[in-house]
């Protein structure tokens, strides 16, 4: 299995597709199970670069501080393995963060960036709930699948698990397959609510999408909002009634947008375009 080693810790990664790199960037506790839906038909436009963040996955899981630039920094270590020098990058939610830290201290290795339920940080954003934080605290002290059941309650939009019972069970199962010990969990928690480049975000350059969902629960919508408003030449597309995992959930609708947005990115000349669009809803 593939696997580059940064201070003492293996980072596992895939590889798969054709065509201009993307790397895609997991969440908090996840696995590269995540991309499931974006895989196949992403991979026919993109070759499609997939770390497991340290913590997570099939990486290793150190009992050490973790912070974004850290995260950050281990993928653009899979990049130089595979000897890429640019990159589009996708993050979704803490690996939102992670294409904005990247972004931000190594613009010259990122093409285009598509941020997904993601936030700056900083004073001006909209934090997490107070109450989903305690929700996903409580949920890791009941048994494994029930608690994981749980928290992912708060990551779909209304509904979407009553009607999807077939899909929760196999996140369930594929969760469960490489768990997440309660130290890496935390660290990657307070990683993600200490990050702050809210100040930051006007020199970021690179054209960007910004994908949300409405009923978000974990990061709040405005936080896109936010970011669309500070990166000059952003989108912003808002799925209505959906969730935090709003890729699951309208995962045609937002495939269609990323092999777009990225493709036009391609062809143009320069890199950089004017893709502005205030508050797009899709």
């Amino acid at each position: 299995m593939p696997f580059i080693h940064r201070d003492g810790v293996r980072i596992y990664y895939e590889v798969t597709g054709s065509g201009p790199a993307l790397v895609l960037l997991e969440g908090l506790g996840y696995g590269l199970w995540m991309w499931s839906k974006q895989r196949p038909a992403l991979a026919h436009h993109f070759t499609l670069v997939m770390p497991d963040h340290r913590g997570n996955g099939r990486s290793d899981k150190p009992d050490a501080p973790y912070t974004i630039h850290l995260l950050a920094e281990d993928a653009l270590a899979v990049l130089d393995e595979l000897r890429m020098e640019r990159a589009h990058v996708l993050g979704v939610s803490l690996g939102g963060m992670v294409a904005l830290e990247l972004a931000l201290h190594a613009p010259e290795r990122v093409l285009g960036l598509v941020l997904v339920s993601t936030t700056p940080g900083g004073a001006a954003s909209q934090p997490m709930p107070p109450a989903t934080q305690e929700a996903w605290r409580a949920a890791r002290s009941r048994p494994p699948r029930e608690g994981l059941r749980a928290a992912m309650a708060l990551a779909f939009g209304p509904g979407y698990m009553e009607a999807h019972p077939d899909e929760v069970e196999w996140i369930l199962d594929e969760r469960l397959r490489a768990p997440q010990p309660d130290h890496a969990w935390l660290g990657q928690l307070q990683a993600a609510l200490q990050f702050d480049v809210f100040d930051a975000l006007a020199r970021i350059r690179h054209p960007t999408l910004v994908i949300a969902g409405s009923e978000d629960r974990v990061v709040p919508t405005s936080n896109a909002h936010l970011i669309a408003s500070r990166i000059p030449n952003a989108r912003l597309v808002v799925f209505e009634g959906a969730g935090h995992l709003v890729i699951w959930e309208r995962a045609e609708e937002v495939n269609a947008e990323v092999a777009r947005f990225l493709q036009k990115v391609d062809r143009s000349q320069s890199g950089h375009l004017d893709t502005k669009e205030g508050g797009g809803v899709s």
